[in-house]
């Protein structure tokens, strides 16, 4: 008898423990779910990225989709004749040509790209326009140049005097060296004085009124790179890549490692894992670090994350990387990322 109370009085109390647990459990649940989501919002890389997220914020505050104001905002950076790093003022590859490359990703999961287009000014609407017209993600060179004229984009001379000008000073001693951080104009400035040569990208990402994620990446590549070389900025799991359930990020920097580690997928997957966006990018930065040190410790690259909470974070490898945010609070501000060697 003296067992069989004892069995019940556990029973009991193992009841109320489960129930407490349970309700708990029930309760933190309850809290996640009312957690407030900062939204619209839209960040993206580098100094350049203010105007261009200023672009987005007009559609976002009107409550648009976060796939019109990526592509929007983007082309803001394409348009820019003084952005020697994207669209129509990037400086040309070894043999004197620009090409661009670029991608874009809605919060449905679909996708579109293009690379080593020439002659095109904005290559994230074509490449929308891969997304939405074709059953392909990914059209190339000669290929995506006529997909753009046959959908009405006209053929223009992309090659500005000042790229011409910077790309016969580099032929004299055709030293293919990227500088990092170009795009950082204070750092630039303070730390390149008169050094022009780049290696980067404009990546954006925006959450909508509705909740809803989009992201897009483009990118005129490196400067004076081989005829042909294609970064990450146009590869889907690489240069960018969202998953409306958990959040999107986007890349900077030397392409090729981030290629190496399929970058942006990465910081996702560790963002469905339960990592903020920061420790997201941190970690996605030191696989790179890891796999590559002698070559990490002399290149750039910089990882931009937000998830479904409209939270967002950055992390490096050096110094140097700047990046934008815009939502209903602020339109203009920019942060400089963490980084990991000093």
């Amino acid at each position: 008898m003296h067992s069989r109370r004892k069995f019940i009085k556990h029973g009991i109390l193992g009841a109320v423990s489960v129930g407490t647990v349970t309700s708990a459990l029930a309760s933190q649940s309850t809290e996640k779910s009312v957690k407030a989501v900062r939204k619209p919002i839209v960040i993206s890389t580098w100094d350049f990225g203010i105007a261009a997220n200023q672009a987005a914020w007009a559609i976002l505050s009107k409550n648009g989709r976060a796939l019109d104001a990526v592509e929007q905002g983007v082309q803001v950076a394409e348009a820019d004749l003084k952005n020697t790093t994207v669209g129509k003022g990037g400086y040309p590859d070894r043999d004197g040509f620009v090409t661009l490359d670029a991608c874009i990703m809605d919060d449905k999961g679909n996708c579109g790209a293009v690379a080593a287009m020439e002659d095109i000014a904005h290559p994230i609407a074509v490449a929308r326009l891969v997304m939405e017209k074709t059953p392909h993600v990914m059209l190339v060179g000669d290929g995506a140049r006529q997909f753009a004229l046959e959908n009405g984009f006209k053929a223009e001379k992309l090659l500005t005097e000042d790229g011409e000008k910077a790309w016969k000073e580099w032929l004299k001693e055709k030293n293919y060296k990227p500088i990092m951080n170009i795009e950082n104009k204070s750092f630039a400035t303070e730390k390149l004085p008169g050094n022009k040569y780049n290696h980067d990208t404009i990546g954006m990402l925006a959450l909508d009124a509705d909740g809803n994620l989009s992201g897009a990446c483009t990118t005129s590549g490196m400067a004076f790179k081989m005829h042909g070389r294609v970064g990450d900025s146009p590869i889907i799991g690489a240069g960018l890549y969202v998953d409306n359930e958990v959040g999107g990020a986007t890349s900077t920097g030397v392409g090729e490692e981030v290629i190496r580690n399929v970058g942006s997928f990465l910081v996702v997957e560790l963002m469905r894992q339960g990592y903020s966006p920061e420790e997201a990018c941190k970690e996605a930065v030191m696989r790179i670090v890891k796999k590559k040190p002698e070559i990490a410790k002399e290149i750039q690259v910089g990882f931009l994350a937000l998830n479904k909470n409209g939270e967002y974070g950055s992390y490096a490898l050096q110094d140097g990387f700047t990046f934008a945010i815009c939502d209903a609070e602020k339109q203009d501000t920019l942060e400089k990322g963490k980084f990991h060697y000093k």
